[in-house]
């Protein structure tokens, strides 16, 4: 009898260490999984600089229509980016877009919206929620990835929520990363009365 309890103590040991490796490998995998997230998540180069030119770009919007940034030089670009069409925030975002159209306009500025989302999706967004404005489709991530504003998680990709204001020359005035979708499009008209108070563009 305390041959076997002994037994089995020495068979419970072998057990125990043998589940505390399998937690510990466990745990190293978990850890270089969240490494590798880690990485994904970061931005795939710099963000363009306000001075800068703005990169280029040449996408569908949502009726199949072709634009590229030169097609706006002259003009005001507010070229935002967001993550997923028909969401919450992206909806508030591009509604308050939609209502301060006039505004923008009079300022001499045209609203593009920039998603990953194909150009189907874009209609249905578009048509729902009566945006009038191009909303271009980077299927590929190619120009969210130019613009450093990709968020990657391997087999699925978003874009950030950033804006970026470029002049009529086609040069970055000014970046927008912590965007308020309640009131991003009133925050842009301030900005705008003030450039061009400051005789800028």
């Amino acid at each position: 009898m305390a041959i076997y309890c002994c037994g089995f103590g020495v068979l419970s040991e072998n057990k125990h260490e043998e589940n505390n490796i399998k937690i510990l490998i466990i745990f190293g995998m978990l850890s270089i999984l969240a490494l590798l997230i880690a990485s994904q998540l970061a931005r795939a180069g710099e963000l363009p600089k306000v001075g800068e030119a703005a990169p280029y770009f040449n996408l569908p919007d949502q009726n199949g229509k072709n634009y590229t940034l030169a097609d706006f030089h002259g003009k005001w670009l507010v070229l935002y980016f967001y993550p997923k069409d028909d969401t919450p925030g992206c909806t508030e975002q591009a509604c308050n877009f939609r209502d301060d159209l006039n505004q923008l306009t009079a300022l001499g500025a045209q609203v593009v919206g920039i998603s990953v989302d194909d150009s189907k999706s874009h209609a249905d967004f578009a048509k729902k929620y009566s945006l009038p404005f191009p909303l271009l489709a980077d299927k590929n991530a190619e120009v969210t990835t130019r613009y450093a504003v990709l968020r990657n998680l391997g087999i699925f990709k978003l874009a950030r929520r950033y804006t970026f204001l470029i002049d009529p020359q086609g040069k970055i005035s000014k970046v927008y990363d912590k965007v308020e979708t309640s009131r991003h499009s009133k925050e842009i008209i301030e900005d705008l009365n003030k450039l061009l108070a400051a005789g800028k563009g």
